[in-house]
Order: structure tokens, then C-alpha cells, then sequence
């Protein structure tokens, strides 16, 4: 491991999209502190010091990198084309005319791509419009006005400032794929969320000082820790379901006779089901602040939800617990579901003269493939909600505000091995011997 780091700085090249990778990251940290014009300076600050760790608005805050908080041109952060492109992976599946797109090779993801741009450019004005009410009504920013000056024109200033910045980190991601060591976007949420983190740290030092049980700290540390080794040891864990090719032969040459293997994944679906799960919580919270209503029943909902869905978001909720992790199980499973089709998967591996050991082709492969991808699923999406809901049980039982959720730690562990991998496989492909060596 240490060589890898040691070399990838010796080739010029890859030298070349570190360093681009490192400048992009710089201008992304850069805009997130830059507040959009038309607000109070003044207020913001206020709610900064008045700003606790956990809830809703936390969650939001840690995935923009502090950017929301701050009330920044880049206060959306990624979360818009993450959205769109969730959405238009769904579409995919229910719309043939996708399903055609997507099959058609790189010609066809270029579409995809494009339409996912224009999708995002549209949540990211919806949900501007959304921010920009809650920051004026004070119902999201503890009944701070941000914006004290609330005319259409500073509004539609606002909007599409927090638009383009959208856009902005949208393409400062594409430009860390194209040119830098790639998963741009994935990047861009990994440095968002490692941003954050010795703010949460300090934050969590404070709580367990002030209530004189300094242990606790410890003990929490020693959890993330043990987190990340469980994320890895998982990570790369998987099924290997052997295939054989029959032998055929063609004039004098025999072809096929080869063995390789089907890698399964222990977690197929990696991240995506706890950011539709955690989404999925959010959305009641949202929707009961966004409520101008001061009605009776209109009240008790919004506290039951803010106090079970709402400031529980980091831990001091069995509700949410609950109700996270069966969440979890069931986008697990859904999701695989899409990314892993064993009909079709059978139907590829017969085209190809191939065959399972002791499993006949076509419908009873389908069915073993079937029954190996459930059993696998099941560790799988356990694992998941045990690793996202785990920061959150330790924060009910200790009564704390613990800021990193599971999520968190599974995206940033995640896209790290992802990129070491990327950049092991460039330095393996630039050292290759030849035949004379």
C-alpha cells in the first residue's frame, strides 16, 4: 500500500490528474464558502452558532460539505444529480425506450447522461425555490430570517445562483472523470462528507466532555474504527459461481473448454438502497416544516415526526431505527433486483456455450442464479442496516447528537477503495513487462 502511494506520484501522467484532482477539489471547497447575494450575513452567523450536529437540516449539511449551512452558491452540493440519476436509473428499467438507449453502447449512455443533466438542472431549481422559503419563514433555521428582504427579484437572484452552482459542481465532477483519476462525483461527495468530519469529531468530544464521561468518546471512536474495517472486509467479499464453456471444434482448431467464474457480490447494490431509505425519511420531515398551517393536528404531526423522524435522524430515536433499517432490507433487495437479472444472465451465458457445473442451461439456471443471488442478499442488506443504523443506536442509548451516520461511512469508505483500486490498476498497466524484459 505504501508503494502505491510512493509511485503514483513518479508518473508524470498520473502525477498530472492527482494534482488536476486536488485543484478541482480546491475550487469546490472554495465555492461552498461563498455565500449567495441577498442574504443576512449577519443571521447566517447566528444560525451557525446556534446550529447543533443532528436532525434534518444536519444530514443535509454534512452531505453539501457545510455548504448549506453556510448558505453557499454550492448549498445543493451533489444531491440534485444524485437524485436524477436514481430517478433515471428506475426509468431505465420501466421505459423500453431507455432500456433501448442504454443497450446501444456509449452513443446511448451519451443520451442518458444528457437527459440526467437536464433533470438535475430542474430539481435543482424545485429544490432552491424550497430552501430559499424555508431560510425566509424560519421554520428550518430555528426561526432565523435569512433573508430578511423576501422580494421576487432577490428570490429568482437566489434561485439561480444556487442553480448554476448546482451546475457547477456537476461539472467540476465530469471534469475529475474525464481528466482526474475519475468517480468525479463520487469524489465530490467523499470530499463533502470528509470535510465535516472534525467538526462532527469535535462537536461529539464537546458532549461527551460536558456530561463528564470523556470514555464515551473513546468507546465511539473505537466503533467508526471497527466500522471500517467491517466495510472493507465486506466490500470485498463475494460469491463466485463457476462456469464452464464447452469444447467445439472448427476445421482444425478447438475452441471454448474454458472455465471462469460469475463474481456475486455479498453487497450488490452497494450504497444506493441507504440513500433511498434515508431519502425516504426525509421526505415527511420536509414536507410537515414546509407546512404553513398551524392547525391542531397539523402541529402533533410535526412534532411526532420531528421528534421520531426529525431530530432522531442521528440517534436519539428507536423509531427511526426501526424503521431505517427495515427500509434498508427492502431497497436491498429492490435494487439488486434491477442491477442483477438472472433471466437474462442465463439467456447471456447460453448464447456463449456456456454452462453452470451440474445445473442444466436456460430455465434452471435462472432459477439457481435466483437462489444464490437471495441468499446473498439477505447478509447483505443486514449488513447494510447494521453499519447505517449502528452511530444511530449508540447515539439513543448514550443520549448524543452523533453526527456521522452509517451512510456517511460506507460512501467515504467506499469511494476510497474504489479510487485506490483505480489508481493500483494505471500504475499495474504503466509497469507491465513486456515479453523481451
Amino acid at each position: 500500500m505504501l508503494s502505491i502511494y510512493r509511485n503514483m506520484f513518479k508518473i508524470p501522467d498520473l502525477r498530472a490528474k492527482i494534482l488536476f484532482t486536488l485543484a478541482m477539489f480546491g475550487v469546490y471547497r472554495v465555492g461552498a464558502t461563498i455565500p449567495v447575494p441577498g442574504i443576512d450575513i449577519d443571521a447566517v452567523q447566528l444560525f451557525q452558532s446556534q446550529q447543533q450536529a443532528g436532525g434534518i437540516y444536519g444530514l443535509l449539511n454534512l452531505f453539501s460539505g457545510g455548504a448549506l449551512e453556510q448558505f453557499s452558491v454550492f448549498a445543493l452540493g451533489i444531491i440534485p444529480y444524485i437524485t436524477a440519476s436514481i430517478i433515471m436509473q428506475l426509468l431505465t428499467v420501466v421505459i423500453p425506450r431507455l432500456q433501448a438507449l442504454q443497450e446501444e453502447g456509449e452513443s446511448g449512455r451519451k443520451v442518458i447522461t444528457q437527459w440526467t443533466r437536464y433533470m438535475t438542472v430542474i430539481l435543482a431549481l424545485i429544490q432552491s425555490t424550497g430552501f430559499t422559503f424555508l431560510f425566509h419563514s424560519g421554520q428550518f433555521t430555528n426561526g432565523i430570517d435569512l433573508i430578511p428582504n423576501y422580494t421576487p427579484f432577490r428570490v429568482i437572484l437566489i434561485v439561480l445562483t444556487m442553480t448554476a452552482g448546482t451546475a457547477m459542481v456537476m461539472w467540476l465532477g465530469e471534469l475529475i472523470t474525464q481528466r482526474g483519476v475519475g468517480n468525479g462525483m463520487s469524489l465530490i461527495i467523499f470530499v463533502s462528507i470528509l470535510s465535516q468530519f472534525p467538526f462532527i469529531f469535535g462537536s461529539l468530544w464537546q458532549q461527551t466532555v460536558a456530561a463528564n464521561l470523556p470514555m464515551r468518546f473513546i468507546v465511539i471512536v473505537g466503533i467508526f474504527l471497527l466500522m471500517i474495517v467491517a466495510i472493507i472486509y465486506v466490500d470485498q467479499g463475494q460469491r463466485r459461481i463457476p462456469i464452464q464453456f464447452a469444447k467445439r471444434v472448427r476445421g482444425r482448431r478447438v475452441l471454448g473448454g474454458q472455465s471462469t467464474y460469475i463474481p456475486l457480490k455479498v453487497n450488490t447494490a452497494g450504497v444506493i438502497p441507504v440513500i433511498f431509505a434515508t431519502s425516504v425519511l426525509l421526505i415527511p420531515a420536509l414536507m410537515v416544516t414546509a407546512i404553513p398551517s398551524n392547525a391542531a393536528w397539523v402541529d402533533a404531526t410535526r412534532r411526532w415526526i420531528d421528534t421520531n423522524l426529525g431530530a432522531g435522524s442521528f440517534g436519539v430515536s428507536w423509531w427511526y431505527v426501526a424503521i431505517l433499517f427495515a427500509l434498508i432490507v427492502f431497497f436491498t433487495y429492490f435494487y439488486t433486483a434491477i442491477q442483477f437479472d438472472p433471466e437474462q444472465q442465463s439467456e447471456m451465458i447460453q448464447r456463449q456455450g456456456g454452462f453452470i457445473p451440474g445445473v442444466r442451461p436456460g430455465r434452471q439456471t435462472a432459477k439457481h442464479l435466483s437462489f444464490i443471488l437471495n441468499r446473498i442478499t439477505l447478509p447483505g442488506s443486514i449488513y447494510l442496516a447494521t453499519i447505517s443504523v449502528l452511530p444511530a443506536i449508540a447515539g439513543a442509548i448514550w443520549n448524543l447528537q452523533i453526527a456521522f451516520s452509517g451512510v456517511s461511512i460506507l460512501i467515504v469508505v467506499g469511494v476510497a477503495l474504489e479510487t485506490m483500486k483505480q489508481i493500483e490498476s494505471q500504475l499495474t498497466m504503466r509497469n507491465y513487462e513486456g515479453i523481451l524484459t
